[in-house]
C-alpha cells in the first residue's frame, strides 16, 4: 500500500514522501488515514501528528492547520511540525510561561488573546512530544 504525505508550512514543505498510514489531531477527534480513504477536508488542531513509513513509526508535533485527504495523497498544511530533534524543552516551556502570564493580564485584545492561546497549545503539543521520548 502506498500513500503519500506532505506536510507543508508556511516557511517550507517539511516532509514529501509514501508512508503506509497516518494518524491526525483533526478538530473532531485523532483521525487515521490509510491508502483509498474517502476524499475529505478537515482542521487541524495541535497535538501529534504519526504515521508508519518502512514500519518504523514517525511522530512530530504539529500546530493548528489543515488536511486534505484524497484516495492517494494526504497533505498537512499547518503553522508548525517539528520532530522530537527540534524541540528544545526550556526554552518552548519559557515559551509557554510568558505566554500564561500575558494571558493574565488585563490589558490583552481579543487578538493578542488569540494569538497567545495558539502559542500556548502548540507549547503543549511540543512538551508532550518531548517528554514521549524521554
Amino acid at each position: 500500500m502506498a500513500l503519500h504525505l506532505e506536510i507543508v508550512t508556511p516557511e517550507k514543505k517539511i516532509f514529501s514522501d509514501i508512508v503506509e498510514d497516518v494518524y491526525l489531531p483533526a478538530s473532531e477527534g485523532e483521525m487515521g488515514v490509510l491508502e483509498l480513504h474517502a476524499a475529505m477536508v478537515s482542521a487541524l488542531v495541535p497535538g501529534e501528528l504519526r504515521y508508519l513509513k518502512e514500519g518504523k513509526i514517525e511522530e512530530m508535533a504539529i500546530g493548528k492547520g489543515f488536511v486534505e485527504v484524497t484516495q492517494e495523497k494526504v497533505v498537512v498544511l499547518t503553522d508548525m511540525a517539528l520532530g522530537d530533534a527540534e524541540i528544545d524543552e526550556t526554552s518552548v516551556e519559557e515559551a509557554m510561561q510568558r505566554a500564561e502570564k500575558a494571558l493574565e493580564g488585563s490589558d490583552v485584545d481579543p487578538g493578542q488573546a488569540q494569538q497567545l492561546q495558539v502559542l500556548i497549545a502548540n507549547s503543549m503539543a511540543q512538551l508532550n512530544l518531548k517528554k514521549k521520548h524521554r
